[in-house]
């Protein structure tokens, strides 16, 4: 026996005018946490893909307990006791909670039809089991996105697998969700079950994670214990070189108020909600998850309608009932989820970039594809997007490049304002710098940012102030120089503390 329970050596991938994967190797011993760590593009997802049966390898070996194996396909992996948590959630909204667990290995009774009580049994006695409280009768399109990441988790857990893969498993839980997880996770290390833990948060390796192996260009890099490891060790691995500012945060002049918000009031989850944002000056929001950061952006931007309030740009009162309205009066948002409200994946690069610009670019009710090509070329060029051309599928770039042309489509409406929620949510550590580098630029050309953040060191990193929220409403708001994390912390769980201006 070689004492590990997973061995992956000498596998390749390629893709057409890609090479995925050249030569890397993995090896998970048995009952311990195993995070896999690199920028986006590394090579992490493709080799976990290989894992499952998703993909076939070009070349390499696979050994299971010592054993090589073949995993021509998903139902060979399950098979083998290897299950997956995806980063993209993919259930059936108008099924219920039991029927998602137990998809394509529905139980049965009599006759051979299937018992909706017996799987109903069977998911309670799961969710009783591993503390997660939620109804098995319940419908997946009523559930929030992180009650969906939930069930994905008690899924995977359900095959009983001796390996789990965890793909980005917190991007869209709470803290006190992420503590659960954690548990779940101790405990199933505890009873000899290994865990391949993909993850852009870095202290989360160094709260979960025994063992850490990095990729980088689709080429290993090194397999460490996390013991040997500390946040700078990692960042060089991963990257290659030293990031010596995470938060490249540029001197900008400050200029006069282009947005006052008054007010604002919206259900429940926006509560006489008052904040202004100067030229050159980015804005953090910060607060915890369920807040009403997003909201305040979504009302101010006309998606959702205010009850009441007042929006002010550039000292004149203006009406924002829709996006357009708010488009036109100078405003862009880029929404806090990229894959399901920004991006149409299989549009080219050029389609996502012009979309929200298009009335610009047809002012005889012809779209100038001429202009459109030089403007979104010149987009490509100063946000250094990598994309083999304006034609490529966005679907195709990583999470790093769509980011930036999303950034694009809102540059090319000419907006004074800029509204940006969870601007570097799952993307790489290079990537988050690039991004960064990129909102304190144009902070410099004078537009007013605004941006929520769910990451506290990027909110402390980034804004000139920050408007923290509490059950809907601001609880205070920080000057950078009085901004430490717990005062942002007392202000977010809504405790009174001085320090607020």
């Amino acid at each position: 026996m070689s004492g590990y329970v997973l061995e992956m050596e000498g596998i390749s991938k390629a893709f057409p005018g890609v090479q995925a994967l050249d030569n890397v190797e993995l090896k998970v011993r048995p009952g311990t946490v195993h995070a896999l760590m690199g920028e986006n593009g590394a090579g992490k997802s493709t080799l976990m893909k290989i894992l499952i049966g998703l993909y076939q390898e070009d070349e390499g070996t696979i050994k299971l307990d010592g054993q090589l194996v073949k995993i021509p396909n998903t139902s060979a992996g399950l098979a083998l006791g290897v299950s997956m948590i995806h980063q993209e959630l993919s259930p059936v909204p108008e099924r219920n909670v039991a029927e998602n667990i137990y998809l394509g290995r529905e139980i049965t009774g009599k006759f051979g039809l299937v018992s909706q009580r017996t799987m109903r049994q069977a998911a309670q006695e799961l969710f009783d089991r591993w503390g997660i409280q939620i109804n098995p009768r319940s419908k997946m399109k009523e559930l929030s996105i992180a009650q969906t990441q939930m069930v994905e988790i008690a899924k995977a857990i359900s095959y009983d697998s001796r390996i789990i893969i965890m793909d980005e498993p917190t991007s869209a839980i709470t803290e006190v969700e992420v503590e659960h997880l954690f548990r779940i996770i101790r405990a199933l290390r505890t009873e000899g079950t290994s865990i391949i833990y993909i993850t852009h948060k870095m202290d989360e390796v160094f709260q979960i994670a025994d063992d850490v192996t990095v990729y980088r260009d689709g080429k290993w890099v090194a397999t460490k214990p996390a013991s040997e490891l500390d946040h700078d060790k990692l960042i060089t691995l991963m990257v290659g070189r030293e990031l010596t500012n995470l938060f490249p945060k540029l001197e900008a002049e400050i200029g006069e108020v282009v947005l006052e918000v008054k007010g604002l009031n919206r259900g429940d989850v926006v509560k006489d909600v008052s904040f202004n944002v100067r030229r050159g000056e980015i804005l953090g929001f910060a607060g915890l998850m369920g807040a009403g950061r997003t909201e305040v952006l979504e009302t101010v931007f006309g998606v959702e309608k205010a009850d009441s309030g007042e929006i002010i740009v550039e000292g004149k009162p203006v009406r924002v009932a829709s996006p357009d309205d708010a488009i036109a009066a100078g405003m862009g948002l880029l929404t806090e989820d990229r894959k399901l409200t920004g991006i149409m994946p299989i549009l080219s690069v050029r389609d996502n970039m012009v979309m929200a610009a298009a009335p610009k670019y047809s002012p005889s009710g012809f779209l100038d594809f001429a202009q459109i090509n030089k403007d979104c070329a010149e987009q490509v060029k100063a946000l250094s997007i990598k994309t083999p051309s304006l034609k490529q599928a966005i679907g195709n770039l990583s999470g790093g490049n769509q980011q930036k042309v999303l950034i694009s489509r809102w540059l090319l409406t000419s907006p004074e304002i800029l509204m940006i929620d969870e601007p570097t949510r799952g993307i790489d550590v290079g990537a988050k710098s690039e991004i960064h580098k990129l909102m304190s630029q144009l902070a410099q050309q004078g537009k007013a940012i605004i941006m929520v953040s769910s990451e506290m060191p990027e909110v402390l990193g980034m804004s000139d102030r920050i408007v923290v929220m509490h059950e809907g409403k601001v609880s205070g708001i920080v000057d950078r120089a009085d901004a430490t994390q717990e005062v942002i912390m007392q202000l977010a769980t809504g405790m009174e503390t001085g320090e607020a201006k």
